[in-house]
């Protein structure tokens, strides 16, 4: 439980400034401003968590527009104006999607306090909430971005708000079976399995992040197991191109072009950030895997934390995007292949973990050079992995327990966009674990209308690493 020692201090303060809204002295910019007062736009506050969330008090923002609105810098403040928190640089919030802001990085939030939401010069109010105690869950919109706050009947961080009947709104119920299953033996992996990504129905890939290890895994009855061929058994270390470091391995997928693994830092060196994608020959019979090729994000992203890099990875053919009319935002056109003549037949999407935010690139595969294609909006605060489903050409993006094990689809909108367009509860079968990967397997594996999907659990919770579900093989 997180010990809240800054919002005691503060409240004699915020009891004064509810009393100067009582007097009618708006002119802190709260809730009681005037609607005058505040800019147009289509970005809300939407919840507010300011007691024991998850890692701590957030501020949740939606997208209510058709178009999707770039937060990058803007501010949000509590009651007191030299409490502020800026969004990171490169953030853009899809429609209809949700932006989850850490705040107490920044500042605490008070049992009687306010959220404030303003432009990049910190004084152009864009929206606001106050509150006199707090939430027995959270304070949320119902409905989500138009309506008036309420206390919800559950807290959904970075997703829709749970408005009453019971629970969340309908199209958040997970589109599968609702059980769930252990899929690997006890303690076979132990803490760190992040990445999945299916080769086929009879090959799963995963990856480690520390030490840095990629596995071969085959199915072994109803659960799954390292391949005992070609030295997989325990897994096969993972270095950069010149054989040296350890990677931090936290996603992977297998493409056409070659199996390829996103990675945050370098263990060797676990302070420092180093966002980097690293293709690696799969089938050779080495005891220890070195980078064939490299490509080093560091001058794209923004500034991260050295944990909270690149946690996800998946790739969409050059024949979808452009059947689909995949906009290309380096050009301001349409996604043209032959422009990119060096980059094999598809594009790259990298999730990063600090901001909820996705980069599609295009990776010169004879080198370490790439372009950014799009830069994508999850609706999420963290991304932990990235799955694209061929069948359906929807984009997932997962959270973990920081989002209580949400899923989002994405798909590409008129504007030629990727952009949120469900976002799903973990299946009831499941607890709160801290996934950071997740695999579909496919389409050929459907049975009696479903096909099996994959969980990766980091910490390993109860001795197992690995979890089974299935989901609808039809939209």
């Amino acid at each position: 439980m997180r010990t809240h020692w800054r919002r005691q201090v503060r409240n004699s303060a915020a009891a004064l400034t509810v009393l100067g809204l009582a007097l009618g002295l708006s002119g802190l910019g709260l809730s009681g401003a005037p609607a005058s007062a505040q800019a147009q736009s289509t970005v809300r506050i939407n919840e507010v968590e300011s007691s024991d969330g998850s890692p701590g008090d957030w501020i949740e923002l939606v997208n209510t527009g058709t178009a999707a609105v770039d937060v990058s810098k803007w501010i949000v403040k509590d009651n007191d104006n030299s409490h502020s928190y800026k969004v990171p640089s490169g953030t853009s919030l899809a429609p209809h999607a949700y932006l989850a802001l850490n705040v107490e990085s920044s500042f605490g939030l008070g049992s009687s306090d306010s959220a404030r939401l303003f432009k990049t010069d910190g004084s152009t109010l864009v929206d606001s909430y106050t509150w006199t105690s707090h939430a027995t869950t959270t304070y949320g919109r119902c409905a989500d971005g138009v309506g008036a706050f309420t206390t919800t009947t559950a807290p959904t961080k970075g997703t829709a708000n749970a408005c009453g009947g019971g629970g969340q709104p309908s199209d958040t119920v997970w589109p599968g079976g609702t059980a769930v299953t252990i899929a690997d033996a006890s303690n076979v992996f132990g803490e760190n399995l992040s990445g999945l990504s299916f080769e086929s129905p009879g090959v799963l890939w995963a990856v480690n992040n520390g030490p840095g290890k990629l596995y071969r895994l085959v199915p072994n009855g109803t659960t799954w197991r390292p391949d005992t061929a070609g030295g997989w058994s325990s897994g096969k270390a993972l270095h950069y191109a010149g054989g040296s470091g350890d990677p931090d391995a936290e996603g992977v997928v297998v493409t056409p072009d070659g199996l390829f693994v996103a990675t945050e830092r370098d263990g060797s060196h676990d302070s420092t950030s180093l966002p980097k994608i690293l293709r690696f020959n799969a089938s050779s019979t080495a005891s220890s895997l070195n980078a064939t090729a490299e490509w080093n994000l560091t001058s794209d992203l923004p500034s991260l934390p050295a944990n909270s890099g690149p946690e996800g990875i998946s790739w969409i053919p050059d024949t979808f995007l452009t059947a689909h009319g995949f906009r290309d935002e380096h050009t301001g056109a349409s996604y043209n292949p032959a422009a990119y003549p060096d980059h094999g037949s598809g594009l790259f999407f990298a999730g990063v973990e600090a901001n909820g935010t996705v980069y599609a690139y295009a990776l010169n595969l004879s080198g370490g050079g790439y372009t950014r294609i799009a830069t994508i909006a999850s609706g999420f605060p963290s991304v932990m992995d990235l799955e694209f489903e061929p069948a359906t050409g929807h984009l997932w993006a997962v959270c973990d327990d920081t989002c209580q094990g949400h899923s989002s689809t994405l798909d590409i909108n008129a504007q030629g966009q990727f952009a949120v367009t469900h976002t799903y509860n973990r299946p009831t079968g499941m607890g709160n674990y801290n996934n950071e990967g997740f695999a579909i397997a496919p389409q050929t594996t459907c049975s009696g209308g479903h096909k099996p999907v994959l969980w990766s659990d980091d910490s390993n919770d109860g001795g197992h690493a690995l979890r089974a579900g299935t989901l609808n093989c039809t939209p």
